[in-house]
């Protein structure tokens, strides 16, 4: 491999939401298409037959990582609060809770805990990295946490910062990016003080519009990203559990048409990247 191509990882997201999404990630991981499959472990469909498939095809072509869920739809493994109707709340809310220091420390400390169980229950081992569902994992109490408990069941691991690289280009009109940007610095010291390795830039977000053109998205994604640096994608087939579960639908699929087709490597090739290799 040319050793001047920029080794980056593309990381797929929401592993286990719904047997269609775990099979076009599967997929895309034995093909060597990704290089980094992100697992929530606590879905109606995630089980330990879905985690042997996704092991068998990642093999030694790419890293597994634990998907660090605290957002409804989705039910807590633990006596987690708050909740509603028995599941976590939405974003805004354990989010905001989070940013004004009201969540318990002891629950949101067990519940982290328990995913790392699951996960290594599933897989026989722990996370090779570990990120949050709708980045949840950025916010002051989640993010305090979420580091203890790596420090204790993963210490090998690395952790998604969802800070763009400095040269990235930025708009106003992508708020989401700035307030990850404020948040991820926050999370990169911390991370630092606690000698938790993290990725040096990030890219991937985008407002999920029905007329998006990822593949013009992909290439712009590129801009800035340095050696080392992190692509969030979200590939998927769709099927009724995922309708049910989440918003983001038939975009995964053209995500997922993308990562197949021809335009993939070409863009790669013309910007100088390749997929970083998991040694």
């Amino acid at each position: 491999m040319n050793s001047a191509l920029r080794q980056i990882w593309l990381c797929a997201d929401d592993y286990g939401i719904s047997p269609a999404v775990s099979a076009a990630i599967r997929e895309l991981v034995a093909r060597g298409l990704i290089n980094a499959a992100s697992v929530m472990v606590v879905t109606p469909s995630f089980s330990v037959r879905e985690a042997t498939g996704l092991r068998e095809a990642a093999a030694a072509r790419a890293a597994i990582g634990l998907h660090l869920t605290l957002t409804s739809p989705f039910r807590p493994l633990t006596d987690f609060a708050p909740r509603r109707n028995g599941a976590f709340l939405p974003l805004n809310g354990i989010a905001g809770r989070g940013l004004i220091h009201r969540l318990d420390v002891s629950r949101l400390e067990a519940e982290i805990a328990s995913q790392f169980a699951a996960f290594r229950k599933a897989f026989g081992r722990a996370p090779d990295y570990v990120d949050g569902h709708q980045h949840v994992h950025v916010f002051p109490q989640i993010s305090d946490a979420l580091l203890r408990v790596i420090k204790q069941e993963a210490p090998q691991a690395w952790l998604r910062q969802c800070g763009r690289a400095a040269s990235a280009p930025k708009s106003l009109a992508d708020p989401k990016g700035h307030i990850l940007d404020a948040l991820s610095a926050r999370l990169r010291r911390l991370a630092a003080q606690h000698g938790v390795r993290t990725n040096p830039a990030f890219a991937g977000t985008y407002s999920f519009r029905s007329d998006a053109d990822f593949s013009k998205l992909f290439d712009g994604f590129l801009d800035g990203l340095p050696d080392g640096g992190l692509l969030m994608c979200h590939p998927g087939k769709v099927d009724q559990e995922l309708r049910q579960l989440d918003p983001l639908t038939d975009l995964r699929e053209r995500e997922y048409e993308f990562f197949l087709g021809d335009r993939f490597p070409q863009i790669l090739a013309e910007r100088g990247y390749a997929l970083a290799s998991i040694s």
